[in-house]
């Protein structure tokens, strides 16, 4: 006797394969099958078929090009390969027609039961939609911020919080063992002037000419004389490492403090200065020197730098035996990799463009894969506000902080306006634009249309309507052109996560999140999910409701891999 619940199951099990990833699966399989069939190398076909949604909908669910990309390898004209594709294609689970267009595109229809299992799969795996496996077990280090212990986190620092968290979130999403690491820059020059300067505002005195200014420095000096209240009396050798030593970890607090308030946390504070202490950056030498890549001039060691791409070789060991910048890089970069990362990545900022050939060098001379390494280099952010750029702190003096953002706008509205621009270009954020409470403000549209899913629901309820559980809800009603819009934006999301993993651009989130906003806007105008006064809720409204939790659940994941708040109500 036949089981309906097997038989259910067995039908959802092919109709599962239209959502886009699996979709693109049946195309490549399929077209294994045909090239079989006519006797053809079916080497020619890519791992991964590109299928994707196309720019007009008249067109199709869905297209792919696979046909034009490889039927001159196959020997075939690429109009008759897709036209045998679209032959097979057609009846398989959950197409409902396939055409061919122009030189040799296939677009694919699916059947309106089969575009619903997409809503069935969000639902099903809730919070878990979107991860993949795209980096599962890789031990990934991610560097950034980084900022000098001397003052406040400065714009381009605060960028690469909210863009170096999105990343560390969508990296762990694709099964990525992710490390956020912070180095600590304890050790040089800055300090010393750090330092300096607090001395100086402790004796009431002007700024050193090469110090640093702003009222941060003389509330950490007072802060100083607070724990230590004769420090100005002690010599001067021991007054200067009273203030760096306090004076340093308080404004390393601070930061941290920021950091953490602004939604940013990291794993690993990593201090710079135990390299030196530790003996790893003459322990990296010697490695060097085993390897051959280093050598003895003019009174100072050399990195053979040029020899993997670095534009000049680079002094390792001063002709004062003092280690250069580069020779705590190298040791930085050894420990990592002896502390089991595969990716090390560094988000540096605009004036770095030359670490990310030396940090290759470093990689290549200590016998590393250089691919090991990879530099992201962030552009300059500028704050706009009634069209003139906005450029003092009430703190810093000279420079708009991460505090300064945060005071202005909040959490939310900075950090998503930090994201969704690629990180690489400059960046102007109106201050007027991300405060306002209208769809012109995109932090806005996203959270209002997250907080509207949410009312609708509630108001089901209030109504005495429940959604009950998916598997009993009929998704094949839902065939209006708006539903079948929202429906397929919702697929692509697992796309765009492992995308922004794989290109390292979280931004990518952050615009499909504007893409599902605008796909259910459009939706709710031209498809009424409720209707008051109803004694008993209809089919139809039940699959509505279905999508309408379904489109919540991708807004509030989208936002989760931002480090931005879903609202409930706003």
């Amino acid at each position: 006797m036949a089981n309906p619940l097997a038989e259910q199951r067995g039908r959802f099990l092919r109709l599962h394969k239209v959502t886009p990833a699996a979709l693109a699966e049946l195309v490549r399989n399929t077209a294994v099958e045909v090239l079989s069939g006519k006797q053809l190398d079916t080497s020619v076909l890519p791992e991964v078929v590109t299928v994707e949604r196309p720019r007009n909908p008249e067109h199709g669910d869905y297209a792919t090009n696979l046909a034009m990309q490889v039927a001159k390898k196959a020997g075939v004209k690429p109009r008759d390969l897709a036209t045998w594709l679209a032959e097979a294609l057609t009846g398989k689970d959950g197409i409902d027609s396939v055409d061919v267009a122009g030189p040799g595109f296939l677009n694919l229809r699916l059947a309106a039961d089969a575009q619903g299992q997409i809503v069935r799969e969000v639902l099903t795996r809730a919070a878990d939609y979107g991860d993949g496996d795209g980096f599962a077990g890789l031990k990934v280090n991610l560097e950034f911020v980084s900022a000098n212990p001397t003052g406040p986190i400065h714009l381009g620092g605060t960028r690469w919080a909210a863009v170096g968290d999105a990343l560390g979130r969508v990296l762990a999403a694709q099964g990525a063992e992710v490390t956020r690491e912070y180095y600590f820059n304890d050790a040089g020059a800055q300090i010393d002037r750090f330092v300096r300067s607090l001395i100086a505002a402790a004796k009431g005195e002007p700024t050193p000419e090469d110090g640093y200014g702003g009222a941060y420095i003389a509330d950490i000096a007072a802060e100083v004389l607070k724990t230590e209240p004769a420090a100005l009396e002690q010599p001067a050798e021991e007054q200067h490492e009273t203030f760096r030593r306090i004076g340093v970890g308080l404004m390393f607090d601070e930061i941290k403090q920021s950091l953490h308030e602004f939604g940013t946390d990291f794993d690993v504070f990593f201090h710079e200065d135990s390299l030196h202490t530790s003996g790893a950056v003459e322990q990296a030498l010697e490695t060097l020197k085993k390897s051959g890549h280093v050598y003895f001039a003019d009174g100072a060691w050399w990195l053979r730098s040029t020899e993997f791409g670095d534009d000049k070789d680079r002094v390792v060991i001063k002709s004062d035996g003092a280690p250069a910048y580069i020779a705590g890089d190298v040791a930085y970069l050894l420990d990592k990799r002896n502390r089991g990362f595969e990716l090390c990545i560094y988000m540096l900022g605009a004036d770095h463009h030359g670490y990310i050939a030396r940090l290759k060098a470093a990689a290549a001379a200590l016998g590393d894969d250089p691919a090991v390494v990879e530099v992201l280099i962030g552009q300059l952010v500028n704050l706009v506000r009634d069209g003139k750029p906005v450029r003092m702190s009430k703190r810093a003096g000279t420079v708009v902080t991460l505090e300064d953002l945060v005071e202005a706008v909040g959490v939310d509205a900075a950090r998503y306006s930090l994201i969704r621009s690629s990180a690489d270009s400059a960046l102007d954020i109106d201050l007027d634009l991300i405060t306002k409470r209208t769809n012109e403000n995109p932090v806005f549209y996203v959270q209002y249309a997250h907080a509207r899913l949410s009312s609708l629901q509630r108001n089901a309820a209030s109504l005495g309507i429940e959604r009950g559980p998916v598997d009993d809800a009929d998704l094949s009603l839902l065939t209006h052109e708006r539903e079948g819009d929202l429906i397929r934006t919702l697929g692509e999301f697992p796309r765009v996560v492992n995308s922004a993993a794989q290109l390292r651009e979280p931004h990518r989130v952050a615009r499909y999140l504007e893409d599902v906003a605008s796909a259910y806007h459009k939706f709710y105008d031209a498809c009424r999910v409720l209707y008051p006064g109803d004694d008993q809720a209809s089919p139809l409204t039940i699959a509505r409701l279905q999508l309408c939790e379904a489109t919540r659940q991708v807004i509030a994941n989208g936002l989760g891999l931002l480090g931005v708040s879903a609202p409930e109500q706003m």
